[in-house]
Parts: structure tokens; sequence; C-alpha cells
């Protein structure tokens, strides 16, 4: 990991926040792309890949509760860290940044209701059986 004017770089695969850990702070993507990462009965699953001047983290802003996924560096990445205080700070300086966020999550959870959509619909079709008839599993 080394050190910068601005922001932290991390090498490929490098961990950036653990999921489980308790977080303080969010993080703006400068370069490169960190790769959000869950992982579940040992067997890691990735969520998605944010790309530069994209904000990961930022539920640790909100809550208090622990980190939801593994944010990993997908090849090197420099990313700046922005903890409660300052994030304060800066929507007080430019409130268009609270208004960038909120649009971030909004179109993240646009995307995870089309994705819970599309898998409701898969998992209907497997309750299907052949020309559309209804098939008791029971």
């Amino acid at each position: 990991m080394a050190e910068g004017t601005l922001g932290k770089t991390y090498r490929d695969g490098e961990i950036i926040a653990r999921q489980g850990e308790v977080g303080d702070c969010m993080f703006a993507i400068q370069e490169g792309r960190v790769d959000i990462v869950v992982e579940e009965d040992g067997v890691e699953t990735v969520l998605r890949t944010a790309d530069v001047g994209e904000f990961i983290g930022e539920m640790a802003i909100f809550d208090r509760e622990v980190r939801s996924a593994t944010l990993r560096a997908a090849g090197e990445a420099r990313l700046l860290t922005i903890d409660k205080k300052n994030f304060l700070k800066r929507i007080n300086k430019d409130p268009s940044l609270a208004f960038r966020l909120v649009q971030s999550m909004s179109s993240r959870v646009r995307d995870l209701s089309a994705e819970i959509t599309r898998l409701k619909r898969l998992e209907a079709s497997f309750e299907d059986g052949p020309n559309g008839q209804h098939v008791d599993h029971t």
C-alpha cells in the first residue's frame, strides 16, 4: 500500500475494507476499479465492480452496522477515504455532493430491484412444468 498526496493506492487484490468489520468511512475511487465481494458459506460472489468517480462503502457513514461486503482492488486502485465528519463538512461546502450520493444509491437500489425481479421470475419458471403448467413439488 503506497501513500500518496491524495488518497491511498492499493495493489491488485488488496483488501480495502472487509465484510463483517465495523466501518466508519466511505471511499471515492480516484483511479482504477474495485470489486464488491460478498462471502457466504465460504463462497465468494462478486456483486459488481465499481469504477472511477464512484462512492463505495457509504452505508458505513449512515448506519452503525458491520460492512455488508468486502471491497477489493481489481488491479491497482487509488481511493480517497472519507469519514463521517469530513463528509458532513464537504456537504456543507457543496450540497450537490449529497445529491450525487443519493443519486448513486438510488441507481443501485433500482439495479437491485431489477435483479430481484429477474431472480423471482427465474424461480417461478422452475416451479412451472412443461407448457407453463404449475407443478406441485410437495
